[in-house]
């Protein structure tokens, strides 16, 4: 099984893995956002005689998403051969549900270079097991194997990783194989029960420093609810091998 199988160039059905955390008979939305981002690759590869890397994703999510077979759709918006801006879209039955931005560029040996003051966390090994199906319902959450550390609600280190591929049949990226499960951050550390207070995430823009390497991925979290209904989850997103990117995602914080 796997998240979604391809019925053509541009349409996929999705199965039942992908259930929400708020209402399983939606989408959860984090596979949706890593078959954007493998759609972006896909496009590439078809029309360039050498791959860029992603390097920045902002995603907007414009509505629930059913059940139900999806089309993407991708445009250019900045060609060049070191640097792409590209759009693209994921609709159900013809209504936009989540855009996606994405700059590409173009890879460089900066390995001698490479390093920053961002701090690591704790790996996978070290990290006790947490079942995140004990607070959330859904396919998607029942089919991503956990581990978590909280220090205290709103507050956790954890890792993650699911169970099945992206696409049926399908080789997809690390990059995308990533991205299509790190929007579970918002849900691995509540702030406050989640029969008290719904505080879905609107938005999730990513900025990558490497590819990805390893099964596991593993989220640095802070979550922070301001007075008036507006909420941030703020991750740093690691791999065994240290810091991989950071990602934020703007909350509709709504008491039960």
């Amino acid at each position: 099984m796997a998240y979604f199988e391809r019925l053509d160039e541009a349409t996929f059905r999705p199965t039942e893995h992908v259930g929400g955390g708020w209402d399983p008979d939606e989408q959860h939305v984090a596979p949706a956002l890593g078959l954007l981002a493998h759609a972006v690759e896909v496009d590439q590869r078809g029309r360039r005689d050498h791959e860029l890397q992603l390097a920045r994703l902002s995603y907007d999510i414009l509505g629930a998403l059913p059940i139900a077979p999806v089309r993407i759709t991708v445009e250019v918006l900045r060609p060049g051969r070191t640097i792409e801006l590209v759009h693209a879209t994921l609709s159900h039955a013809g209504r936009p549900a989540v855009v996606l931005r994405a700059w590409l560029l173009r890879s460089y040996d900066t390995a001698d270079q490479a390093g920053g003051a961002l701090p690591t966390i704790p790996g996978p090994d070290d990290t006790p097991p947490w079942d995140p199906a004990s607070i959330w319902p859904g396919g998607f959450v029942r089919s991503v194997e956990a581990r978590r550390y909280q220090e205290r609600p709103g507050r956790a280190v954890s890792w993650v990783r699911p169970t099945m591929p992206l696409v049926h049949d399908e080789q997809v990226s690390a990059t995308a194989r990533v991205l299509g499960v790190i929007d579970i951050a918002n849900g691995m550390t509540p702030r406050t029960p989640t029969t008290d207070v719904a505080f879905p995430n609107v938005d999730l823009t990513a900025h990558l420093l490497a590819t990805p390497c390893g099964e596991w991925t593993g989220l640095d979290t802070t979550v922070a609810f301001g007075p008036t209904g507006l909420g941030l989850t703020h991750t740093t997103i690691h791999d065994t091998s240290g810091l991989i990117g950071v990602l934020t995602q703007a909350l509709t914080v709504r008491p039960g």
